[in-house]
């Protein structure tokens, strides 16, 4: 799968997803931030799955129907615990993630919407 981690996730997520067969890519590497849109608007070009702690990213898809590839959002989760359970959730869930499904995970708890 085609990841694009926003800065907020944590770095070394990148090396594990990599190692694990992922193309990813780490926000966190860009010179500035573009703002969320951007981000968003960058993902949805490339083909790329959106990995990111920070829920506005939800709202601009939901609320503004902006488009995207699909929509990981990490809540509470440990930095060193993000690209296991990242990975968990491509396993699981990524037909769902390429029809454009935003996938909440949380402790004890993933929640799937679908577009």
């Amino acid at each position: 799968m085609k990841l694009l981690l926003d800065s907020c996730v944590w770095s070394g997520a990148r090396t594990e997803l990599t190692a694990a067969g992922h193309e990813t890519i780490w926000a966190g590497d860009w010179p500035n931030d573009p703002g969320d849109e951007e981000i968003l608007a960058r993902a949805h070009d490339e083909g790329r799955i959106l990995v990111t702690l920070d829920k506005d990213f939800g709202d601009l898809a939901v609320s503004q129907a902006k488009a995207h590839r699909g929509i990981i959002r990490l809540v509470n989760i440990a930095a060193r615990r993000q690209s296991l359970l990242c990975a968990y959730v491509l396993e699981r869930h990524s037909e769902d993630l390429l029809r454009g499904a935003i996938v909440t995970v949380e402790a004890g708890r993933l929640r799937v919407r679908m577009p």
